[in-house]
């Protein structure tokens, strides 16, 4: 039985980092909540999860899935050649799983995707748009692994992209801007940083970093712009319907105490860690993180046991990761030594 799951289950869970595909899960799941608690209306009583579709958050989930799996994998397929330099553990360079395999799961998770996210389109009121945007941040995905991640600063904009566009995808009539913009804008940071302090190559240069925080200032602005414009196009102009269509209320409190949160988070981690590992380290945070600002969210436009549906995520995540690394230890710890002749 461990043969079994060190051989066939563990190489299966580190090809698709299945550990934090909890964080795409958490994404997508509050968005659904917002979208259900728009529809609902702001007084409407009892909790929102008395009101919306079980069927249609099991295929949001399994969309996540599909993707988040889909994406680590065809990186890894991409990497292979690479990785039995650098990264030799790793279930392709270690024939702990073979390419064939590789591709057929890829595959798999792809279609499970695309599968899910049509059923979606069916039963939601959503209509085809929904399939549309899963069908784009799949080729994100695709471009991010095959080059995006080569060309630095588009491939760190394009790690923000795919997480602003696949956190829409239960509603692309986005019921709250400043979710998916908060997701976006922290994952490209964090990529950015993170990158920096593991002193990644191509390194870094001033235009790198204009670029890619240009770049996420630029969709903010537009995006933005785009939602004001629609307000005034329906008539919208006083202050205070513009707020509430903006959704600018208290509630937003918390999920800039949140960024602020994670903000000290990475200070602390830097000064009490050099620097390679402090970008490991808040790299990994950082994905964590995203559960906790969906939960800020929840909380504030929600309702409570919608956040705290979405906080048992969190554990399960972290759970996940801390198991992954223990049992990696083990793999290690029980293969045969390799000797090499020492060079003179």
């Amino acid at each position: 039985m461990r043969g079994l799951l060190s051989k066939r289950v563990f190489p299966f869970l580190q090809l698709t980092r299945l550990a934090l595909v909890f964080t795409a899960i958490s994404n997508s799941l509050c968005t659904l909540m917002l979208a259900n608690r728009q529809k609902m209306g702001e007084d409407a009583g009892g909790t929102v999860l008395r009101y919306w579709s079980w069927t249609e958050a099991g295929l949001i989930a399994l969309v996540s899935f599909g993707l988040y799996a889909y994406g680590m994998s065809l990186n890894d397929i991409i990497d292979r050649r690479r990785d039995r330099t650098l990264a030799a553990h790793r279930p392709l360079p270690s024939g702990r799983i073979s390419v064939t395999a590789a591709h057929i799961l890829c595959t798999g998770f792809g279609l499970l995707a695309v599968v899910a996210g049509g059923l979606y389109s069916r039963v939601s009121d959503q209509g085809w748009l929904s399939f549309v945007i899963l069908c784009g941040t799949g080729l994100l995905i695709t471009f991010y692994d095959a080059a995006g991640k080569y060309l630095v600063a588009l491939g760190l904009v394009t790690l923000g992209l795919i997480r602003f566009f696949h956190a829409i995808i239960p509603a692309p009539q986005v019921p709250l801007l400043w979710h998916p913009l908060l997701l976006m804008n922290h994952t490209t940071i964090l990529s950015l940083v993170a990158y920096r302090w593991e002193q990644k190559r191509p390194a870094l240069t001033k235009v790198h970093w204009w670029t890619v925080l240009g770049s996420v200032a630029l969709f903010d602005l537009v995006l933005i712009g785009l939602e004001a414009g629609d307000l005034l196009w329906q008539g919208t102009r006083s202050p205070e319907a513009v707020m509430r269509e903006f959704g600018i209320r208290p509630a937003l409190i918390a999920p800039a105490l949140a960024a602020l949160g994670f903000i000290l988070l990475a200070w602390r981690v830097r000064r009490r860690h050099e620097r390679r590992i402090a970008g490991q380290m808040i790299m990994l945070y950082g994905l964590l993180w995203l559960i906790v600002y969906d939960v800020s969210f929840a909380a504030g436009y929600v309702d409570p046991l919608a956040a705290l549906l979405l906080l048992l995520l969190l554990p399960m995540a972290y759970g996940g990761v801390q198991i992954m690394r223990w049992w990696g230890r083990m793999v290690l710890l029980s293969q045969k030594p390799e000797f090499r002749r020492a060079e003179e």
